[in-house]
């Protein structure tokens, strides 16, 4: 068990508590509850918290692609798999806000910069806090992830205005080890640790279908919800298909209806969470997108790439959302 996860509670500003004591006998109980009900208990749960007719869209860049020492056994950018990916410098600071106002002007109201870093570089940094600043004079929510940080590169980017980390778990603490050996699970609770101290909101979510068993998926949500404090944002990721590396000869996608029963699990467990529907829409029907909007899912990226790996486009985004009555910053062509 990880250190930071402990049994302790939050309380809630609407006066219900926010746990933070969850045990997987528990967390199990609601995942295999019949459907109907299961759902019932997660759409109650999001309405007391959330608009459910509004979804959130974000939009995320990669600023410096490929390289990465890490050895994350999905990761197209490690340097140790032949993915086809070519290692690129950090971009110019310049180009990152021109992408932003685009992603703006598309409806995205968070921009995310993603660097495929084990940590970043101090002349790094500094171009990155540079990016953070601009990016929010254009009036837009900030997000990057950058590998692990410690305490005083947390506090460079708090000083630029940072809204966002994004450093996801990916899986179980059991499962964890199968996928990734040059980083441990406490690595990343610490980054999480040194973010958090710092104000800053964290975003940390995981991948589901990489080989990982369903008592593996409600671990990693055991994980996440028994953080000091949940994370504001929490992505799930389908794992989407890339030549070249590990998990590979494991994955396997995971069947629609447990997809969705994980995320009414995670709405549950997390209530104030934003859920975030990730990469591997582009496998989702309009159908399953719908029911995990229904199950609490309530946040999307947009655009057509999400770092390597394809995203459905704008428009049937769009589309989707108009057809279900939902909103966001979206808006259909003529």
């Amino acid at each position: 068990m990880v250190a930071a996860v402990g049994a302790k509670r939050n309380d809630s500003s609407n006066g219900a508590p926010v746990r933070r004591d969850w045990q997987r006998s528990e967390a199990k109980a609601i995942y295999h509850l019949p459907f109907a009900e299961l759902m019932f208990q997660a759409q109650t749960v999001h309405r007391e918290n959330f608009d459910p007719n509004k979804v959130e869209a974000a939009s995320l860049l990669s600023i410096k692609t490929g390289g990465c020492p890490e050895d994350c056994g999905y990761c197209s950018q490690s340097a140790s798999y032949e993915a086809g990916v070519k290692a690129t410098r950090l971009m110019d600071p310049a180009d990152v806000v021109s992408a932003a106002q685009r992603a703006k002007d598309a409806g995205a109201s968070r921009f995310c910069m993603a660097a495929a870093w084990r940590g970043p570089k101090e002349r790094d940094l500094e171009k990155v806090c540079e990016m953070v600043s601009a990016v929010k004079d254009l009036g837009m929510e900030t997000c990057v992830t950058l590998g692990m940080l410690t305490s005083k590169q947390v506090a460079q980017l708090a000083d630029a205005g940072l809204d966002f980390y994004n450093h996801n778990v990916d899986t179980s603490p059991e499962f964890y080890g199968k996928i990734i050996t040059t980083r441990t699970l406490q690595d990343r609770i610490d980054t999480l640790t040194h973010v958090r101290d710092a104000g800053i909101k964290v975003c940390c979510g995981g991948i589901v279908g990489m080989g990982e068993s369903v008592e593996d998926r409600i671990g990693m949500l055991v994980l996440l919800a028994n953080l000091p404090t949940h994370p504001e944002s929490v992505p799930v990721n389908l794992w989407n298909e890339v030549k070249g590396v590990p998990v590979n000869e494991t994955a396997e996608r995971p069947d629609p209806i447990a997809l969705v029963r994980l995320l009414a699990t995670a709405r549950i467990m997390m209530p104030k969470s934003v859920l975030r529907l990730s990469a591997g829409r582009q496998y989702m029907s309009d159908e399953l997108q719908a029911l995990c909007f229904l199950a609490g899912a309530n946040s999307i990226f947009i655009g057509d790439v999400l770092l390597t790996t394809k995203n459905p486009q704008a428009e049937r985004d769009a589309y989707l959302l108009e057809r279900l009555g939902m909103t966001s910053g979206l808006g259909r062509g003529k």
